[in-house]
């Protein structure tokens, strides 16, 4: 084993470990690099990890993709046709466009390498070091890279092990896909979202099992592209953790597409057949399909990494600890990511890991406030939300108001033939602040921004409603929605 000490090249400098090269690890290592650290970043599958190269790249590719199907069903209502001669043509499918599976895939595929080595290139362009391999803690201040390829490490074929001595680590260790004993992925039948992206063709009929964040995305997206998808639910609708009125209006734009949406039924196993796959449920229903999607959540991927023997304490669940500046138990350990079931959001990981360097390197920082995290689901219509939901509200027994506004009466909304959505605005009943938000649209994760920015600097419903906004335009809404929410002064 060879031992790498960085106090070598920069006496001064704090050395700075990050295990994991995704969002929460990569940001992480740039902030640190530039407050004058001496970084190296351990990665065992490529730069950006799981959300660049099996997750939120990929599947936000493949989503977009399936968004240009929907645009063309509206396609009719905005007066425009298909040819004659193919709007008349016998077979369904030769009266739209055609998926070609493994196009998309590859292009999928494409996109999140090219943006794993744009990572690479960055970190590297600042001065991180880069290994490749598997690090594990050795005490607090000491990580091994089993298999380390890169600077200081061996070419991996021969396993050899690096030891990197650092004054400050961060543990950016993301997530794995959970699967069931009784329905064990084999990649080609039944699949996690990570393995979706191997298929070659479009599934025939695909059953879903997970009406989360994660299923519900895919099973929209797959309807989009051609499948029958079948979206088996254990709870009485889809997204039961989102707002009420969004998951009700997704689950009818589900429906009236075609969709088969099973509420309150759980999938006891999955088992492969000669020609296809078929799901059991618990009430002894057997559902059978061409394959079946796992999206029942997720296990962080914090065991056999030697956490607990470093004295790093874990959740019952498998995170890791952290308080609000991302510390973990441990004196100079920190974590970020989906590896502390704070928020499975990259842009949480990355505020993570760019609040814990502040910390350790003793530049200013604000604990993160999750109050203020904008969150998107990618389905067609996207759902984004900030600040308080309805039902957080109602839990805590605050005082609040709101108001929706359907996106049909809105003019853009008219001539963009969108019919499905919503604008919905909390607010205190007094003091007219602005506590949060939903928005249900076409590109609401590029709309919410206005209510995110009024959660942020308590800004009231008066501030959103007194401000202009492009006439036509989606956003126009907003500030309809805040002006019907004024409260006139006596």
């Amino acid at each position: 084993m060879s031992r790498v000490t960085h106090a070598s090249i920069d006496h001064q400098a704090t050395r700075i470990v990050v295990v994991g090269g995704g969002p929460g690890g990569y940001e992480a290592a740039l902030v640190a690099r530039r407050l004058g650290a001496d970084v190296t970043v351990v990665e065992r599958q490529g730069l950006g990890g799981a959300a660049v190269l099996t997750d939120v790249v990929p599947s936000k590719t493949l989503i977009a993709t399936a968004d240009w199907m929907t645009i063309a069903e509206r396609a009719a209502d905005l007066g425009i046709r298909l040819p004659v001669d193919t709007a008349k043509a016998q077979h369904p499918a030769m009266r739209r466009h055609i998926v070609d599976l493994d196009a998309v895939n590859t292009r999928v595929m494409a996109l999140a390498a090219a943006q794993s080595a744009d990572i690479r290139a960055r970190l590297e362009r600042e001065g991180v070091r880069v290994v490749t391999g598997t690090g594990r803690l050795d005490g607090p201040s000491r990580v091994v890279v089993e298999g380390a390829v890169g600077p200081g490490g061996g070419d991996g074929r021969d396993g050899t092990d690096v030891t990197l001595d650092a004054d400050v680590v961060l543990l950016a260790l993301g997530s794995t896909p959970r699967t069931l004993p009784t329905a064990q992925p084999d990649g080609e039948r039944i699949l996690t979202w990570t393995q979706l992206y191997r298929l070659t063709e479009l599934p025939e009929r695909l059953i879903v099992v997970g009406s989360g964040v994660t299923g519900a995305e895919f099973a929209g997206a797959y309807n989009a592209l051609g499948s029958d998808v079948v979206l088996v639910s254990s709870r009485d609708r889809v997204l039961p953790g989102e707002d009420a009125d969004a998951a009700e209006l997704l689950e009818g734009v589900f429906r009236s597409r075609g969709m088969t949406v099973m509420s309150r039924s759980r999938a006891e196993s999955a088992v492969r057949t000669d020609d296809g796959v078929e799901v059991t449920l618990a009430d002894g229903r057997v559902i059978t399909g061409s394959h079946v999607l796992l999206a029942v959540g997720s296990i962080p991927s914090t065991q056999g990494l030697g956490l607990e023997e470093a004295g790093v304490r874990l959740a019952p669940s498998g995170h890791v600890v952290v308080d609000k500046v991302s510390r973990t138990s441990v004196r100079g350990v920190y974590a970020a990511g989906d590896c502390t079931g704070v928020l499975p959001l990259a842009s949480v990981a990355a505020m993570q890991g760019r609040v814990a360097m502040s910390h350790a390197l003793g530049d200013a920082v604000a604990p993160i406030k999750l109050r203020t995290v904008a969150a998107n689901i990618f389905t067609a219509p996207e759902i984004a939300t900030v600040g308080y939901s309805e039902e957080q509200l109602k839990a805590q027994g605050s005082k609040y108001v709101t108001t929706t506004l359907p996106l049909a009466r809105n003019p853009r909304a008219k001539m963009l033939g969108m019919r499905d959505g919503f604008v919905k605005l909390f607010a205190h009943p007094e003091a007219g602040v602005v506590l949060g938000g939903v928005i249900v649209a076409p590109r609401a994760s590029e709309l919410i921004f206005p209510i995110t920015l009024a959660v942020s600097h308590r800004l009231t419903v008066d501030d959103v409603a007194s401000d202009f906004t492009v006439y036509p335009s989606l956003t126009g809404s907003i500030a309809e929605v805040a002006r019907m929410l004024h409260q006139r002064e006596d």
